[in-house]
């Protein structure tokens, strides 16, 4: 097995950048989910509710973000300094610190959503615990639904795009690892695997909603309901009570992991195949 395909979403609900090698943090991959967008109650917004954010393509220059949108100009944002306005966002029952970016920046996300809203970023010293299942003292993650990094197996995708009428691609299911694997769902089993001396234990398995349905390629919501009715006719877990594609990844120590890279992964004993 190997590494196949590596993204990042510097933007929380934002599109897909593809990169050849990607620096593992505790929090994840780097540049991955540091920003976000609030409403004017400081509460995060997502493509769930605003499919349109998955047009707007942010890419990481290392002090900030360069900004692209269809019909709209280029735009370079900095990170945030410390001294910057400091608000208090909510992301599902977590409250965390940010840091408010440049009015610019807000506004031109406004005007291409057509809604109000607040880009901020998590600095570092910035704080969020991660509490669920395979979590320890000391672990976070960054504005991410969960968990750090999400992977997903292709030939799970390859099971799933052969059930379906149209095919969708791997970014439709936002991951950050894709692993080129021989069996579908094999990643399920797996109590950890190893990358470039990198461990990432397997956290929990990944519950998926109504944000599959969106087409990265046009921002909008599939009428019919896929690829998520598909999912939910074979994929229903009764243990996690949701539908399952792909895994939640926990980091245990830091390093590079790259296009082509193999992975080494333990399994259970016994479990999901």
């Amino acid at each position: 097995m190997q590494v196949d395909k590596i993204f990042i979403y510097p933007i929380k609900s934002g599109a897909a950048v593809s990169v050849a090698q990607a620096q593992v943090e505790s929090r994840g991959l780097r540049d991955d989910r540091r920003w976000m967008l609030v409403d004017n109650d400081s509460r995060f917004i997502t493509g769930r509710q605003y499919p349109q954010i998955t047009q707007v393509m942010a890419i990481p220059t290392g002090n900030g973000l360069e900004l692209r949108a269809p019909g709209m100009p280029v735009l370079h944002v900095e990170n945030p300094p410390d001294s910057a306005k400091t608000v208090r966002v909510q992301v599902w029952k977590d409250a965390v610190c940010a840091l408010v970016a440049d009015d610019r920046a807000s506004g031109w996300l406004s005007e291409f959503l057509s809604i109000p809203v607040t880009l901020v970023y998590q600095g570092g010293s910035s704080h969020r615990p991660i509490i669920g299942p395979g979590s320890q003292a000391g672990d976070e993650v960054s504005f991410a639904d969960g968990y750090p990094v999400l992977a997903l197996g292709t030939a799970s995708l390859d099971d799933l795009n052969a059930r379906l009428k149209t095919g969708v691609p791997a970014e439709q299911f936002r991951p950050n690892i894709v692993i080129r694997t021989d069996s579908a769902y094999m990643e399920d089993a797996w109590t950890s695997a190893e990358i470039n001396g990198i461990l990432f234990e397997n956290a929990k398995l990944c519950t998926r909603c109504v944000f599959t349905t969106v087409d990265p390629a046009t921002g909008t919501k599939a009428t019919s309901g896929e690829p998520f009715r598909t999912l939910r006719s074979y994929r229903f877990d009764r243990e996690s009570k949701g539908v399952i594609f792909g895994v939640n990844w926990i980091p245990r120590n830091t390093g590079m992991v790259r296009l082509g890279d193999r992975v080494h992964a333990a399994a259970k004993s016994a479990g999901k195949g």
